[in-house]
């Protein structure tokens, strides 16, 4: 790597990333205060989209391009990224009627969007511009104008993209996220989009996680103790859920019941025993909030029951721990 000059003091540096980050915080607030007319008519454009919404750019502005479509798609609106050299080159199949391009070049006179805008123009899929240059060759071509506010670059010598992309990637984030209002996408959605890593364990519902049905450890009030000690034991979670004749809940016996009647535990019936009025959860609740409750209260194990108050089915910690969910 070659050298260019001498490396800077550290209070050089850091007035440095000041100096940037001041300087891209600026344009963004400006870009918010002028946000471009044609936003909104966008955000109806895609909505009303059959297809999906294809990004195209090159260099820095097709590395913000494929990140703005990964957004795009994972909140909701279908997206997909096209490079635009390799579109040249066969990829314009990618795109067909009923999508929407949206284009990225700040110059808006990038030479390698050519075949691209013929392209849609030809085949009427609409185009929205993001571009800092009012009148370019994309900005006329396109059937939506993104326009960007004429701010510096925050490199010294002010060629490096970085001012530039980096409004170009929070105006894409903006209209994912007023996508996802006009959609009404929640974080159940959301959780269809990630199952996998961190953001997938947090949205994990009970109902997920959950042993049902043969698994439940269920006694009815007037078994002796003697018996319900062996659902207990059979069932390992270290509980019986007690219910009455139409299944409802009842009441819980756990290891701390046991121990607190001892002395007349095999003279008596589950019923007698049982803590009642027991925390439970839904199935739709979050793990994340079951595990919370778990934590709170300081036990091991959660029944969950449906509208009716009867248990559905049985949450350990482990099962939440082995889920990613803490």
């Amino acid at each position: 790597m070659p050298a260019f000059a001498a490396p800077l003091a550290a209070s050089d540096a850091e007035g440095a990333a000041r100096d940037v980050l001041t300087l891209e915080a600026q344009a963004l607030t400006a870009l918010a205060e002028a946000l471009p007319g044609d936003f909104s008519a966008c955000v109806d454009l895609i909505l009303g989209a059959p297809g999906r919404v294809i990004v195209c750019g090159i260099g820095k502005s097709g590395h913000v391009g494929r990140k703005i479509s990964a957004t795009l798609a994972s909140t909701g609106t279908p997206s997909y990224f096209v490079h635009a050299a390799e579109a040249s080159h066969g990829d314009l199949g990618m795109i067909a009627t009923g999508d929407v391009c949206l284009m990225l070049s700040n110059s808006g006179e990038t030479s390698e969007l050519g075949d691209v805008l013929a392209y849609c123009t030809r085949f009427a899929i609409p185009i929205v511009a993001i571009s800092s240059r009012d009148g370019s060759t994309l900005m006329r071509a396109a059937t939506l104008q993104l326009l960007l506010p004429p701010m510096p670059e925050a490199c010294p010598i002010g060629m490096a993209p970085t001012t530039s992309t980096t409004m170009m990637l929070a105006l894409g984030d903006a209209l994912a996220v007023a996508l996802m209002k006009a959609r009404g996408f929640e974080a159940v959605h959301f959780r269809d989009f990630h199952p996998g890593g961190k953001l997938g364990a947090q949205m994990t519902r009970v109902a997920d996680l959950m042993h049902p049905g043969p698994s439940l450890p269920l006694v009815d009030a007037d078994m002796p103790m003697s018996e319900a000690l062996l659902v207990m034991s059979s069932k390992g979670f270290g509980i019986a859920a007690v219910v009455s004749e139409d299944g409802a809940l009842l009441g819980i016996v756990t290891d701390g019941d046991l121990r607190r009647n001892m002395d007349h535990l095999m003279s008596r019936s589950a019923g007698e025993i049982a803590t009642r009025n027991p925390v439970t959860v839904t199935p739709d609740t979050l793990a994340a909030r079951a595990l919370a409750v778990m934590n709170e209260r300081k036990i091991s194990v959660l029944l969950v029951v449906d509208g009716d108050s009867r248990p559905v089915g049985v949450l350990h910690i482990h099962d939440c721990l082995r889920a990613g969910v803490a």
